[in-house]
């Protein structure tokens, strides 16, 4: 994967990436990074205030905060290299409408399975989007014969492969929100991704 390329063009993306920056320094500025209330003030997702309190917007909210600069550093260089491909194939207004209820999607998983377990666990993070992004290019990848712009399906299986393993083997990663993310955005690519036509033969008329 080529981290820098001639022409991104992919202005969701990069404001996606902009919020979630921004967003962890305001909260790291007033403690965030050391204290989990700070994060659960300002929108993190915790099963009793969705649903004692109806805050359901927590759903989308917990996916632009962070635990620390590791954590957000890990999402935004994958949703930097990964996310201007998908904003490419879907266009920007359908990527944004992807991007978002990804988000949403993701943290509905880590929470069906939290309530499925009897947890109250506080949790935050963008990699349930990250990973609905590369389930997103799968699909791209499917219809587009295994190839599109610099990637290609084996390699972004392998990629996406470890990535999902290697959080089970790294202590309080929600693993839910990454699968259920996966198949979310694979999920989205099909319902929102359409194959540009290709146009064999063209006739210039002067």
């Amino acid at each position: 994967m080529e981290l820098y390329r001639r022409s991104r063009n992919a202005p969701v993306t990069n404001w996606m990436i902009l919020i979630n920056v921004l967003v962890f320094l305001y909260t790291a500025l007033r403690g965030g990074m050391s204290d989990n209330d700070i994060l659960l003030r300002y929108g993190a997702s915790y099963t009793p205030y969705i649903f004692e309190n109806h805050e359901y917007w927590r759903l989308l909210t917990a996916a632009f905060l962070h635990f620390g600069i590791r954590h957000l550093g890990n999402n935004m260089l994958v949703l930097f290299v990964t996310g201007d491909s998908l904003e490419h194939a879907l266009g920007h207004v359908k990527y944004l409408i992807f991007y978002l209820f990804s988000a949403v999607g993701a943290s509905a998983a880590s929470l069906a399975v939290e309530v499925a377990m009897g947890q109250k666990v506080l949790s935050a993070g963008a990699s349930g989007a990250v990973f609905a992004v590369l389930g997103g290019l799968i699909w791209v990848l499917i219809r587009n014969s295994g190839r599109f712009e610099e990637f290609r399906i084996r390699n972004l299986l392998f990629f996406s492969g470890m990535m999902l393993l290697s959080g089970f083997f790294t202590e309080g990663v929600d693993n839910a929100a990454h699968a259920g993310g996966l198949l979310v955005g694979f999920l989205l690519a099909v319902v929102l991704y359409r194959r540009p036509a290709v146009t064999l033969f063209s006739t210039d008329m002067t």
